[in-house]
């Protein structure tokens, strides 16, 4: 399931990750309010919150996630991942510096220091 964070502040985007994520959650929630926010900005700001609910992707979720990245390869300013989901750091530890934005990787205890990092200049 993905949700979006309601009490970011102004000119993010958030989303919270629980239980099992499919493709559907993307199609549905993530798509929608991304492309609603490309069509107000040319650059977005994204903070994707992933908690201890969390189980996992279901087939075609990840993909989703690709392609959505990648068809506003240019359009991502900054991207903040809140995670204590071991795997999920790895990859994400690896994989960073393919990110076309400023990405950074922050714990679930660091939530409110994700915020301020997404949120300043």
């Amino acid at each position: 399931m993905i949700e979006q964070l309601p009490t970011l502040p102004a000119g993010i985007i958030g989303f919270r990750m629980r239980g099992t994520v499919t493709a559907d959650d993307y199609e549905n929630v993530m798509v929608p309010d991304i492309e609603a926010a490309f069509a107000l900005n040319r650059k977005l700001r994204i903070l994707v919150h992933v908690g201890e609910d969390f189980i996992g992707f279901a087939p075609g979720a990840m993909w989703d996630d690709v392609k959505l990245g990648f068809r506003h390869i240019t359009g991502w300013e900054r991207t903040a991942l809140v995670t204590d989901v071991g795997w999920l750091r790895v990859v994400s530890s690896m994989f960073g510096f393919a990110i076309p934005a400023h990405f950074r990787l922050f714990s679930n205890a660091e939530f409110d220091d994700a915020v301020r990092w997404v949120a300043s200049l």
